[in-house]
């Protein structure tokens, strides 16, 4: 039980920190927080809080706290509050103050105990709160000559007892007792009233003036904070907004014509009961009391959302992969064969359409869009601009597109490093360079994604300076990675750019040149399948291009036969299947052969040599071509028969035999087909690349 409620706990709090992020980034471009901003940071400020106190991680919940504390006083007297040359000061403040929270669930994460000294963010918090509060705003101004009128009465009375100040309409009280040297008392009790406007709408309070009058706080730290209800009925609501309320010491119910009875110790926000409320009951106080109707309809559509673990997702794909290969066991059963079946045969046609439906909802379960990782780029590039001095831009596109959701986390840290790439090496130095090559002086970073049937298609621009080819041929002739009297495309040298250590930094900065660059990029890439390729014109700048498979679980491939062993090719890669005379084989001096397809000469390589099998067709015309294109390559593999197309279930092949390097030779997988048998899966890249180091 324990580690699903931690889990909830970091999946929520996550999720808001990405929200926070998003509207300070927002608000940054501003320079302002608009009021439903302002709103929002308190609600989120308020549910960690909350939760973090629930799950005993003080220093979440205490800089979570002042925080809070803070966007109180703003979300009451407005942004003017706010000191102009404080605002810079502020949002810095905000964005230290999500990488604290970060870090701090990155430690929960790993098991490492939390920061014990966070005074360093909480002075900092302390000193804005102060800043704020110390400058005579507007509101405030005119908020004091009222205050001064109500301080009389206040004063006059807070020698008598509380108690008997009670408006005969509303005699049923709560009586409340905020936290000793909380500090804020007035604004406290604001917060409390706006919390049970959501529970009752009709009552009053001593002292009345609280949001005006901060000289309340004394009376309320010195009598405690009253507030009246015209039926027991309401005042029983009522007390639910206590149990969630921060700062609350204790609270008692009183009635004018009875005796106070023996006070309720409210739950601190530190107990797991009350703050596990907290959320819950506090959340709407960000905005006006809410009318139950919208209320209703905001629960529903809460209600019709659950997270789940992804392990269990995992699981029922698995069990639904083996329905496709059991299912596929049964129909293709040696006992059925030569049988006439008609209904057997329609059972069969009825079951394989609902296996396909399953296996599609399954699927859909696990796809996410890539705006999560897509957001999180907006911070590296606002944070690389201030600490690099170079104006930019981020622009999304596509960032609705779905992938797998173990490919999404998959590929966040590549698209991170691309967009630090683009950010140190790819945007020019100074903006006169930018401006005197007819550019707009602040530099644009695009990230863009979009479907292409069976994969998705990540692009990560920059209109910077471009690759100096000559540069990076030169470094790589000096690390021995290419030869000095070899003539090479544009494109080969671009891919020096992803062999390891291969950095064109001449310095180590905070991010790069340490020699960790695009070859780890491409190998996170190539582990869930994908392929990475650059491409660059000198002074328009760089293209970096992830071609990665939607999902790599269940896919549709063709079986062939190589010497009675079977291979499955992924459909997606298959242009064609063609018979050729042996006459229509052209031999190039280098002993590879190639045959034209539609005015175009493709390479033919032969798996039964690719994989130096003993049995299998050597003459052209006895096999079939399969005419495969994925990524840059395109070609024909030469195979013995073509056994028809199958859905099939991706196994990922074991430690031991991966660790002979078969991926090298295009083997990625294998496959369980449905009378037993086991077929490899090739991954086409691999199979060029590893035809064309071999022959």
């Amino acid at each position: 039980m324990g580690d699903s409620i931690l889990d909830m706990y970091l999946y929520e709090t996550n999720t808001l920190l990405e929200q926070l992020d998003g509207i300070l980034l927002t608000a940054e471009q501003a320079d302002t927080f608009s009021e439903d901003s302002v709103n929002e940071i308190f609600r989120i400020m308020h549910t960690i809080k909350g939760s973090s106190a629930m799950m005993e991680f003080s220093s979440l919940m205490t800089v979570a706290h002042r925080i809070e504390d803070m966007f109180f006083i703003v979300r009451e007297k407005g942004m003017d509050v706010v000191p102009e040359q404080t605002k810079p000061e502020l949002f810095d403040m905000l964005f230290q103050a999500v990488d604290f929270f970060r870090g701090e669930i990155e430690k929960v994460e790993n098991g490492d105990p939390l920061s014990q000294s966070i005074d360093h963010i909480v002075n900092k918090i302390n000193s804005l709160i102060d800043k704020i509060q110390g400058n005579p705003a507007a509101p405030a101004a005119n908020a004091s000559a009222p205050a001064e009128n109500a301080s009389a009465p206040a004063a006059a009375e807070a020698s008598a007892p509380a108690i008997s100040a009670v408006n005969q309409d509303y005699p049923f009280g709560i009586h409340v007792f905020f936290d000793e040297g909380s500090g804020m008392e007035n604004l406290r009790a604001f917060m409390l009233v706006n919390s049970v406007k959501d529970y009752c709408g009709d009552f009053i309070t001593y002292p009345d003036n609280v949001e005006t009058d901060p000289s309340t706080s004394d009376i309320i730290a010195d009598q405690g904070f009253l507030l009246w209800f015209r039926t027991a009925e309401e005042r029983d609501n009522a007390t639910h907004a206590m149990n969630g309320a921060g700062s609350v010491r204790e609270y008692q119910p009183v009635d004018a014509a009875r005796p106070a009875p023996a006070p309720t110790q409210a739950p601190k926000d530190e107990t797991p009961a009350p703050a596990a409320q907290a959320p819950k009951a506090e959340a709407p106080a960000a905005k006006p009391a809410p009318a139950p109707a919208p209320a209703a309809g905001q629960q529903h559509a809460k209600e019709s959302l659950i997270s789940v673990n992804l392990s269990k997702l995992d699981q029922l794909l698995a069990v639904v992969s083996e329905i496709v290969i059991t299912e596929s066991m049964v129909t293709a059963s040696p006992d059925l064969k030569g049988l006439r079946l008609d209904n057997f045969t329609k059972s069969a046609r009825d079951l394989r359409k609902l296996t396909d439906d399953l296996q599609d909802v399954s699927m859909s379960l696990r796809m996410v869009p890539v705006s999560g990782t897509f957001q999180k780029m907006n911070r590296i590039v606002r944070d690389m601009s201030k600490k690099l001095g170079k104006r930019a831009k981020l622009t999304l596109i596509g960032e609705d597109t779905e992938v797998d959701k173990t490919i999404v986390d998959a590929i966040g840290d590549p698209i991170m490093h691309i967009v630090r790439n683009s950010m140190d090496h790819g945007l020019e130095e100074k903006e006169s360079d930018r401006v005197a090559a007819g550019k707009d002086p602040v530099g644009e970073v695009i990230l863009a994604a979009r479907h292409t049937g069976s994969e998705v298609i990540i692009e990560i621009k920059d209109d910077g300076q471009g690759v100096d080819l000559q540069a990076v041929l030169n470094k790589a002739i000096r690390q021995g990675l290419a030869q000095q009297d070899h003539e090479y495309s544009q494109k080969e040298i671009l891919n020096f750019l992803m062999m390891p250590g291969f950095s064109t930094n001449t310095e180590v900065t905070e991010y790069s040149g340490r020699g960790v660059g695009m070859d780890v990029v491409k190998k996170n890439v190539a582990d869930v399948g994908g392929t990475v390729s650059i491409t660059s014109e000198w002074g328009k700048g760089m293209t970096t291009t992830l071609k990665i498979p939607l999902t790599m679980a269940i896919m549709d491939g063709m079986e062939v036969s190589v010497g009675g062993s079977m291979f499955t090719i992924p459909i997606n890669s298959i242009q064609s299947s063609l018979k050729v005379a042996a006459k229509d084989v052209i031999h190039d001096p280098a002993r590879g052969e190639m045959v034209k397809i539609r005015d175009n000469f493709y390479p033919i390589i032969r798996a039964k040599e690719l994989f130096q099998m003993d049995k299998g067709y050597e003459n052209i015309e006895d096999g079939i071509l399969m005419w495969v294109e994925s990524g840059e390559h395109s070609y024909c593999l030469f195979v013995d028969e073509l056994l028809g197309e199958q859905q099939i279930v991706v196994k990922p092949l074991p430690n031991y035999v991966n660790s002979f390097g078969v991926k090298n030779y295009g083997i990625t997988g294998c496959s369980i087909l449905g009378d037993g048998s086991i077929s490899i899966i090739l991954d086409v890249i691999n199979v060029y690349t590893a035809a064309h180091n071999i022959f």
